[in-house]
């Protein structure tokens, strides 16, 4: 099947065929009829297999013109980076039509997005918060919204977003169709979709899942590292982007922001100004401009937490490292999704410790198939020096002072030595100076 199979017009196809797309992918082709028929979807699909246009299409395929230019499709999307490529996607496709796009996100500044917002917008892309922002101030009318897509949406709700959520759907009209995209369906996804009580914010939403969770992407090879610590694998990074030129655009991920910034430090001292780190923690123009270069090529390597797991769209990315192993299996399966996208061939390689050895099993028993483990290169230094993270936690004794029985504590007040007693005893001055003086006596008294 081609694009030209499904119910698009002119406009569409051409802004398809300028990007070069002919064939829908199967979360695509199974999203549109199902669209387009007004119900309300719940796509299964995993990170790369187009749901951001497979959620576009129908929803700009209905669009209908408005001259007040309030906006008839809100789009959520957890990270301001995805707010961005969101944004970018809509406007490639609506490149042939009268539609105005605008992208809120939080940690700037609302006025001026608030401005955006009122000055016009047909579709708006928004992080949750932003969202309930712009709709409590009632700077987003929605008089006018005709459809709700939630992308991430089981990521959401994993960010703490569940309470955003509710009070957005709360404020929306009822009358709406609803697009939800996950990339898992989760017990919160569950509850919240209403399958207990159904009705509550969606209708019946049909389910359409393009391939089962957890399935590894086609046209992604496999292999793992065996490694004893930080220093190891940081050599055996360093010798892959040495000796392997084929390694032209990377993305590492690793486990924490602080274990970011420390190998973006250690990498940067070897590969000088072709690495870049991104993280919560990082200023919003830092991460743009990172994510940016990376994408334009300037950078060759690009360290992330999981914030961008699925968070960025990145196209061309020939290897993904898990430098860390995610806590949660399905993370895994999102990160290698960062390579091998737009049918492109990709590499996912992981460096695996003896710690992670329940990770890899988790991960291994999602995929039902295991990670084939190659050797370390040859005169690879083997490092026996440990981070401070990893050296082995010490836990001293606490030994608990002995409390004395009551009846072995004597009273709580002593009687006082000799010299310390005091008494009070009224003395007659007037006869103390008669003996002394032999006469009476007062001071300042004169004869």
């Amino acid at each position: 099947m081609t694009f030209n199979d499904l119910n698009l017009n002119k406009p569409l196809l051409n802004a398809l065929a300028d990007l070069g797309y002919t064939q829908p992918t199967t979360i695509q082709e199974k999203v549109f009829s199902v669209a387009m028929s007004g119900r309300d979807v719940c796509g299964i699909a995993q990170t790369g297999t187009g749901k951001t246009i497979a959620y576009l299409l129908p929803s700009l395929r209905q669009y209908q013109f408005s001259p007040t230019h309030t906006p008839q499709l809100l789009v959520l999307v957890p990270t301001r980076e995805l707010v961005v490529q969101v944004v970018e996607t809509v406007t490639a496709l609506t490149k042939y039509m009268n539609v105005l796009t605008v992208g809120v996100y939080g940690g700037v500044n609302l006025k001026p997005q608030a401005a955006q917002v009122q000055a016009g917008a047909d579709i708006l892309v928004a992080t949750p918060g932003r969202a309930v922002d712009l709709l409590k101030s009632n700077v987003l009318k929605t008089k006018q919204l005709k459809r709700l897509v939630i992308d991430e949406f089981d990521e959401m709700l994993n960010l703490g977003f569940r309470a955003q959520l509710t009070a957005i759907l709360d404020l929306l009209p009822t009358k709406r169709q609803n697009l939800l995209f996950s990339a898992t369906l989760t017990d919160d996804v569950e509850q919240l979709l209403g399958v207990s009580t159904p009705g509550t914010f969606f209708n019946d939403p049909v389910r359409v899942e393009a391939a089962p969770a957890g399935t590894p992407l086609k046209g992604i090879l496999q292999s793992a590292y065996n490694v004893p610590n930080y220093n190891t694998k940081l050599n055996l990074l360093e010798r892959l982007l040495q000796e392997d030129s084929t390694m032209t655009k990377v993305l590492v991920f690793v486990a924490t922001k602080a274990m970011a910034d420390q190998l973006f430090d250690d990498l940067d001292r070897r590969f000088i100004d072709s690495v870049g780190v991104i993280h919560a923690d990082k200023a919003q123009t830092y991460r743009f401009e990172a994510v940016r270069r990376f994408g334009a090529g300037e950078l060759r390597v690009l360290i992330a937490t999981d914030l961008v797991s699925r968070g960025i769209d990145l196209l061309g990315v020939s290897h993904v490292i898990n430098f860390d192993l995610p806590d949660e299996p399905e993370s895994y399966i999102h990160r290698i999704g960062r390579t091998g996208r737009a049918d492109q061939k990709g590499i996912a390689i992981a460096f695996i410790t003896e710690a992670d050895a329940e990770r890899q099993a988790a991960i291994e028993a999602l995929m039902k198939t295991a990670i084939p483990v190659i050797p370390l290169p040859d005169k690879l230094p083997i490092s026996t020096v440990l981070t401070d993270a990893e050296k082995p936690e010490i836990k001293m004794k606490i030994v608990q002072p002995k409390v004395p029985k009551r009846d072995e504590v004597g009273p709580a007040f002593h009687e006082k030595a000799a010299h310390n007693q005091k008494v009070n005893v009224r003395r007659d001055y007037e006869a103390e100076k008669k003996a002394k003086y032999g006469r009476s006596y007062k001071p300042g008294r004169r004869k």
